[in-house]
């Protein structure tokens, strides 16, 4: 599938779960959601994907979580904060380095109108 329509797809689903539940709920329930939701379209889903940081050639799993990740295309990187900032993007541009993907979707559901909790970022 091509990159566009799985991020398309990711994009439908997260305003069907946003406007479902609104804002002011916690990231966990807006990804297990979205997670739902994306399944129901026959996408495949990771969630909560481990990411090794690679240094030296040596892997090291230091932690890292990408959210979700949809047919190893589209990172999806979920926020439920008063306001996204820097670290936000940069943690996202740091998942999509480390997993190859060159898409990347930074939802922060907690807005009254979803299209201004939406960042997209393309490597």
């Amino acid at each position: 599938m091509i990159d566009e329509v799985i991020f398309k797809k990711t994009l439908d689903c997260a305003f069907k779960v946003h406007s479902s539940l609104g804002p002011g709920l916690l990231e966990s329930s807006y990804e297990e959601c979205l997670y739902y939701e994306l399944k129901a379209m026959g996408l495949m889903v990771e969630k909560q994907k481990p990411m090794p940081l690679v240094y030296n050639n040596v892997h090291l799993d230091i932690g890292y979580r990408i959210d979700l990740i949809v047919e190893n295309s589209v990172i999806v990187e979920i926020k439920s904060v008063e306001a996204v900032n820097a670290v936000h993007y940069a943690q996202l541009l740091t998942y999509m380095k480390l997993s190859r993907c060159r898409l990347g979707l930074l939802v922060n559901f907690n807005v009254a109108h979803l299209k201004e909790g939406i960042k997209r970022l393309i490597l």
